[in-house]
């Protein structure tokens, strides 16, 4: 009870009692009761609401007055994949700078952690995301194998992360266990990117045999395999699905084996710098020199044409594809040019930009602000915010989130060549098919 409330009720009680044991009952006993009642009535219509009581399945988080709301990134941003990290956390840096730095009035903290594209680094990202209790949400990671071991910490934690880039199909596959409630992604399934790269493959390129090659990631390893079923129920023979090794340099003794089935196209797709000694040796092994070469959106960045070299010029890559014409894409290309500088060295930046604004909406749509400032985010409430999400309007797209996470449809791809243009830096190649 409210301690002036409390206290002049116990007047009340006085006061009765007094007059009472004076004599003065009747008319002047029934004012002072009446007085004092009228007080404690003003009393209590004055007294605050009850403080914010946390009923959220999975807690809530609360931020004081002038704190900040803080969400976290997880990309890799160094090596020889930085070029998909720093597309990603660019464009996350525009959403906040879009908002004035600021959302339901307190200032937005951006704090970020360097997943190095493999599982070491994703399970030290996640780790450490996990442990502060103040990040409210994660945009990442860029690479699939990164999600799988940090996304097991993130979800136990009860925070959300919304991944611009991860593509592999048993993220968002409910009876897989590298499925954890809270994970989103803006990128495409690759049960879609393997299927249009093997579809123009074999409509558009009038191929009949293939080989593949992948790193034993998870994302490598389920894009071939899908680019390879598709491409055998099309009508076409797969000769080989053979395997490197993250760090290996000596790429002959797998495209020599390659080579015997006499494939007309290699598909890999890996990342930098294994991609690059592919395409470069491959046209060193008797057999393969004129045969053609595609890669995926793992490649998909500005330092790989050039660091090939010839080897690139004609290469296909299947990637994310945003239309240049699109008005709110192209004002978002005028902002990185003032903000940051250049345009984006890789494909994924729209899909950040969309992922950080679906945080930050269902953000807003969840708080609950107190009369002071004080702000409180429900975990489960904003994980249910984002599951609902139903016709977007993205940059990359209209994004309608499903109950397993999955919230593009792969609309958003294309197949590229690339050409002398890009070996010699221009950036990025114009979209060649989309399906």
């Amino acid at each position: 009870m409210n301690k002036r409330l409390l206290a002049l009720l116990s007047l009340l009680a006085i006061a009765s009692m007094a007059l009472a044991a004076c004599g003065g009952g009747g008319a002047a006993t029934e004012a002072a009761t009446e007085a004092a009642t009228e007080a404690a009535t003003e009393a209590a219509t004055e007294a605050p609401a009850a403080g914010f009581e946390c009923t959220d399945a999975i807690g809530c988080v609360d931020i004081a007055p002038g704190d900040p709301i803080h969400i976290a990134y997880a990309l890799t941003v160094s090596g020889a994949t930085a070029s998909l990290g720093e597309d990603s956390k660019g464009a996350i840096e525009i959403a906040i700078a879009d908002r004035g730095g600021e959302l339901v009035g307190h200032p937005i903290e951006l704090t970020g952690e360097d997943t190095l594209c493999n599982a070491e680094g994703g399970q030290a990202a996640g780790t450490k995301i996990s442990a502060d209790a103040t990040i409210i949400g994660v945009i990442g990671t860029n690479c699939s194998s990164e999600a799988r071991a940090a996304m097991p910490l993130i979800s136990q934690a009860g925070m959300v992360m919304i991944s611009p880039s991860n593509t592999n199909p048993d993220l968002t596959d409910p009876t897989h266990s590298d499925h954890h409630p809270g994970y989103f992604r803006t990128a495409h399934n690759d049960l879609f990117q393997g299927r249009i790269a093997a579809e123009f493959a074999y409509n558009e390129l009038g191929l009949k045999k293939v080989a593949t090659i992948h790193d034993g990631s998870p994302y490598a390893e389920s894009l071939q395999r899908v680019f390879a079923e598709v491409f055998a129920e099309l009508g076409g023979e797969v000769t080989a699905q053979e395997a490197v090794n993250v760090g290996d340099t000596d790429m002959k003794p797998v495209l020599t084996s390659i080579a015997a089935g006499a494939p007309e196209l290699i598909y890999f797709p890996i990342f930098e710098p294994e991609g690059n000694l592919i395409a470069a040796q491959s046209k060193e092994v008797a057999g393969l020199e004129n045969v053609l070469l595609m890669g995926a959106d793992g490649l998909f960045a500005d330092t790989f044409p050039e660091a090939t070299g010839s080897a690139a010029s004609g290469m296909y890559l299947s990637g994310p594809y945003v239309d240049v014409n699109n008005e709110a894409y192209k004002a978002f290309l005028q902002k990185w040019a003032d903000q940051i500088g250049g345009v984006p060295p890789s494909g994924f930046h729209a899909h950040a930009y969309d992922a950080t604004n679906i945080l930050l909406n269902a953000i807003e749509e969840v708080a609950v602000v107190d009369a002071d400032g004080t702000v409180h985010i429900g975990r489960q409430a904003l994980r249910d915010a984002i599951y609902a999400v139903k016709g977007f309007a993205g940059l990359t797209g209209t994004l309608s989130c499903d109950e397993n996470g999955d919230c593009a449809t792969g609309e958003a791809l294309g197949v590229f060549q690339l050409s002398d243009a890009e070996v010699n830096g221009a950036w990025p190649p114009p979209v060649l098919w989309q399906p």
